[in-house]
């Protein structure tokens, strides 16, 4: 190895974990659930996005060992080519049912979808109007493309109008928003963007991925819960939290938007196809949430039990209703430890501080699942009350 490049990579490493900022990866030796295996211990999961509980369930596994026999590993080859099997087409059909577009086109993970949507629509002539918060994928799509860049302060719509005018001079503008923001479990205020959008003839794209499938009357997301049905131009979203957890993405919209992004996305006619495997158990996943409300009604009914029982502890925590429930300590050493003691009493979550989040606004972030019992629930609580006793 380069001895020059060498110094300059340990010197940032080093710098990394004198910030805090050193991200340990533990090894898990289970399969993906309520509880899991690490060390040889067993512990409550509280940090995954498996909203529905369907990670590791019998049922997507029954249906993997199928699509396994049936339709073979892996495809060798790109959609174009010879990778477009039965099985893809009959879930980009099912998926844009479910969110009530014309047409859906299939990524390798929503991060490629980002990647692959702002490229490949806008140009020079163009303007990308994004919320300050959005994911990192938003941010890296939104630097692949030509269009003239403006942020927008988080959910702030007086300054999202602000830039809709000083950007009237362009071709097209299109303005990019999560639909849920992962580190708050905020929700967009889609209705008066999309308001926004009409009135100063705009394009709206959303990032939806922790909101599909139980998020909505129906589970279709943010968009129903806003009542924008039909009013979002591009909607891209995952198959890797609550439908199912595996990987790939997709965008939704119409057929002659998908039909462009075919023929010019990069990213999507140059990458292998989306494995046989997590798409036939994805178009299972798709009918059974379709037909199943009850994974949906027990999430919900954990995410009320959880809030409730964390503030009656006196803990803070955001007044918004999702899984994603961020308890509020302010200081990132308090954050770190006690999502250091929690692991030790057998509850799994992460602690995040700056630069993950603002300074002052530390927080240990717990994900309520479909699989969690009122047990789990109760037993998490208990632990988050003793050990931050033991800190004051």
């Amino acid at each position: 190895m380069n001895e020059d490049f060498k110094k300059i990579i340990e010197a940032q490493l080093s710098d990394i974990k004198e910030k805090g900022l050193f991200k340990e990866e533990r090894i898990i030796s289970s399969k993906q659930g309520r509880k899991i295996t690490v060390n040889g211990k067993e512990y409550l999961n509280f940090c995954a996005n498996n909203y529905l509980g369907l990670s590791g369930s019998e049922e997507l596994i029954t249906e993997g060992k199928k699509a396994l026999d049936k339709w073979g590993f892996g495809l060798s080859s790109v959609r174009f080519i010879c990778g477009t099997l039965e099985i893809h087409k009959e879930l980009e059909k099912k998926i844009a049912e479910f969110m009530g577009y014309e047409d859906a086109i299939l990524y390798t993970s929503c991060y490629d979808a980002n990647l692959g949507l702002f490229q490949t629509i806008l140009t020079d002539q163009d303007a990308i109007i994004s919320d300050e918060l959005n994911h990192a994928s938003m941010i890296d799509g939104v630097r692949l493309c030509k269009a003239e860049r403006h942020i927008f302060k988080h959910s702030d719509l007086q300054d999202l109008e602000e830039k809709l005018k000083q950007t009237q001079g362009k071709r097209i503008r299109m303005i990019a928003t999560d639909g849920v923001f992962s580190m708050e479990g905020d929700i967009a205020k889609i209705k008066e963007i999309c308001e926004l959008a009409e009135k100063y003839n705009a394009l709206v794209m959303m990032d939806d991925s922790h909101a599909t499938g139980f998020l909505g009357q129906t589970g279709r997301g943010t968009h129903e819960l806003g009542g924008v049905a039909g009013k979002i131009d591009f909607i891209t979203s995952t198959f890797g939290k609550a439908l199912g957890g595996a990987s790939g993405g997709f965008i939704v919209s119409s057929k002659e938007n998908v039909e462009f992004l075919r023929q010019r996305s990069r990213n999507y006619i140059f990458s292998n196809s989306l494995s046989p495997t997590i798409t036939a158990v994805t178009s299972f996943v798709m009918d059974y949430i379709s037909q199943n409300s009850e994974p949906r009604e027990r999430l919900w009914r954990n995410v009320k039990l959880f809030r409730q029982l964390i503030k009656d502890a006196g803990f803070e925590v955001s007044p918004q209703e999702h899984p994603i429930v961020p308890i509020m300590l302010g200081d990132a050493k308090l954050a770190k430890g006690m999502a250091s003691e929690l692991f030790k009493e057998g509850i799994y979550v992460i602690g995040f501080s700056y630069p993950v989040v603002p300074e002052g606004k530390a927080r240990v972030r717990v994900q309520i699942s479909a699989a969690h019992t009122e047990e789990d629930i109760k037993l998490a609580v208990e632990a988050f009350a003793k050990i931050y006793k033991s800190y004051i």
